[in-house]
């Protein structure tokens, strides 16, 4: 079985929507499964140690999460046309999995909401990408051969799915349909990588 970790920090619900989408995509590839997890916030006054587990949602993710997957599908809203701080402080304790090579040559993917058409999606997802390629994964992105990539009037861009989050309104179906294309197309690779090892 190729295992997929699906690793994101969503505040207002549109990141986790994406979160499930895309591991719907990667479980529609046959002997490929989706592992969830997420990130607590960051206290803004002083070090708190989170619950073990979360109240709802993905549980927690873990070094050994990262380190035991085959591929990797990294989420986060967009703050500011960068990744939200809970996510980035995880990804910086990610240290020892880069000095033990642990996800070298690991297929990634990346994906992001925003609440405004120009803020900031693509340098959010580019953001994202620079710690995967620190790490040694390899950029899985949405080619224009994703018919809905050249038809959406919204979120989606090659670099990796992404949302346009106006208020009272879901993902689009362009969205939908890229987010979903994303996991199958991650599980695919990490499942010809995996073969080819």
């Amino acid at each position: 079985m190729t295992t997929i970790l699906i690793l994101y920090y969503s505040r207002h619900g549109s990141t986790a929507e994406m979160a499930n989408l895309i591991a719907r995509g990667v479980e529609s590839v046959t002997g490929a499964e989706a592992l969830l997890r997420t990130v607590p916030d960051v206290s803004t006054v002083c070090e708190k140690t989170a619950e073990r587990i979360p109240e709802h949602g993905a549980i927690y993710a873990t070094l050994d999460d990262l380190k035991r997957c085959d591929g990797l599908a990294l989420g986060s809203p967009t703050h500011f046309g960068n990744m939200a701080a809970p996510l980035k402080y995880f990804i910086d304790q990610t240290t020892p999995l880069w000095l033990s090579g642990a996800l070298n040559g690991k297929p990634a993917a990346v994906f992001t909401a925003s609440g405004s058409m120009h803020g900031g999606h693509e340098s959010t997802l580019l953001s994202m990408m620079l710690p995967l390629l620190h790490q040694g994964m390899l950029i899985v992105g949405l080619p224009y051969s994703e018919a809905a990539l050249r038809d959406t009037s919204s979120g989606g861009t090659p670099y990796g799915a992404s949302h346009l989050a106006v208020e009272h309104a879901g993902l689009s179906e362009h969205e939908k349909i890229l987010c979903r294309a994303l996991g199958a197309r991650l599980a695919k690779t990490a499942q010809a990588l995996k073969a080819n090892a």
